[in-house]
């Protein structure tokens, strides 16, 4: 279990670079959608040796509920670790968001109230426009192994759907208090835990992919709910199951390398002051240091 250690805010002048950029409109979600890309320090300097077109590419972050990047402090911690040398270079690209009740989810099928109707539409959004967006405008890598996508709540429900369905376009995915109770039926029809979780249940029909990694936080204070009366709140109970249908399916979380990093931290509460506190150990998971960034 993680104890929180509070981000300082900085004296310094902040050493990343944030673009609004409110340029790209989305024909299946018919809007215009808000991103705020963070630049890393030094961003214009990426220049390749051995690349025709003479540019290094950086790994890219992609993150749901974008908006909230103030509450967040992400400047701070990004500042930090990059002041650190914590962190490789990357590109984060924060999404804000629209009707996130109806267009986070899982694509494949809405919740029992019809909750995330449109996440199918907001799936094709990211696939078809927003990657390709993003890619022709900066510098980021075409390879798969340095995407990464992440989010809160349900909008972690949302990039973990998107990543474990998509090997062929990301690699990694961060679940902050993951709406993982995502369900095809209420309580009042008897939902089960075992048959009606959506989530847990595409997993279950879904395939193993080699090279694909999972993060996920769950907070002991993120909710109080108890469906089972096991003494264990269902934020992590739901969290906690649906690694074990992972490992189920052949990713290892008890073996080195490991394939899934769990984060249970005591006193975590379902708010973007916790994702702030615990985001250096997501960042440091998903860009170590160590990790090459020319690629393609």
């Amino acid at each position: 279990m993680v104890e929180l250690v509070p981000t300082l805010p900085r004296a310094e002048q902040s050493t990343v670079t944030v673009r609004h950029d409110d340029s790209l409109y989305s024909v299946p979600l018919k809007r215009t959608v808000h991103l705020d890309v963070v630049l890393p320090p030094h961003y214009q300097s990426f220049v390749g040796t051995n690349r025709q077109d003479d540019v290094a590419k950086l790994p890219v972050l992609y993150l749901n509920d974008g908006q909230d990047l103030g509450r967040l402090r992400m400047k701070d911690v990004l500042d930090s670790l990059y002041e650190k040398q914590a962190i490789r270079p990357f590109v984060l690209v924060a999404i804000h968001a629209g009707d996130r009740i109806q267009e986070y989810g899982t694509s494949a099928q809405a919740d029992y109230m019809n909750r995330g109707s449109k996440a199918n539409l907001y799936t094709d959004f990211v696939l078809t426009e927003l990657i390709p967006y993003v890619r022709k405008k900066y510098r980021v890598s075409t390879d798969p192994a340095q995407s990464v996508f992440a989010g809160f709540s349900l909008g972690g429900l949302s990039a973990f759907d998107i990543v474990f369905h998509h090997p062929e376009r990301f690699s990694k995915a961060g679940v902050f208090s993951g709406a993982l109770w995502w369900r095809s039926k209420s309580t009042e029809d008897g939902y089960r835990d075992e048959t009606d979780r959506i989530m847990h249940a595409l997993v279950r029909k879904g395939t193993y992919h080699k090279g694909q990694k999972f993060w996920f936080e769950a907070g002991t204070d993120d909710e109080t709910s108890d469906r089972n009366n096991n003494g264990i709140i269902d934020a992590i109970d739901d969290t906690l199951d649906l690694i074990t249908e992972l490992e189920k399916k052949g990713y290892q979380r008890n073996s080195q390398p490991t394939d899934i990093r769990y984060v249970e931290i005591a006193g975590g509460k379902h708010n973007q002051e916790t994702w702030s506190a615990i985001m250096p150990d997501f960042l440091t998971w998903a860009f170590p240091k160590s990790a090459v960034t020319d690629v393609k």
